[in-house]
Order: C-alpha cells, then sequence, then structure tokens
C-alpha cells in the first residue's frame, strides 16, 4: 500500500482523493462499519452547500443545452 501523504488543506485533500485511486491506499477488505449513535448533522450548512452544488450543476446543464440549440440553428 501507498502512503497517504500529509495535505496542508481540505481543499487539497479534496483534489487528491478526485484523482487518486483509493486501492493503492486503503486495504476496503480490512475495513469495518462503524456508527456513530450520538452524531448530530448541521442540516443547514450541509444544506446550504448541497443547494450551490444542484444549481451550479443545473446552471451548466442549461447552458449547454442552450449552446447546443444554437449550433442546431
Amino acid at each position: 500500500m501507498k502512503k497517504i501523504p500529509k495535505l496542508k488543506s481540505e481543499a487539497r485533500e479534496r483534489e487528491f482523493w478526485a484523482k487518486a485511486d483509493s486501492t493503492r491506499y486503503v486495504n476496503w477488505k480490512r475495513g469495518r462499519r462503524v456508527v456513530f449513535p450520538s452524531l448530530k448533522p448541521s442540516l443547514k450548512t450541509i444544506h446550504q452547500s448541497l443547494l450551490k452544488i444542484f444549481l451550479a450543476e443545473r446552471v451548466e446543464q442549461e447552458l449547454r443545452e442552450h449552446r447546443r440549440k444554437l449550433a442546431r440553428a
């Protein structure tokens, strides 16, 4: 297994894992399920972040469709 690099920020970590093959860094066969019974999610922040992502994706989709229509005309 490769050693997981120490990254300086959460953004760099996201970027790393978006490109890295986790099977080279983690032995998933040794993984165990974990339950966090006392975990209280902060739905407001997560909801707002997800909403921004959904809106950005939808705007991009609409722009692509609009460009296709213009190209056909």
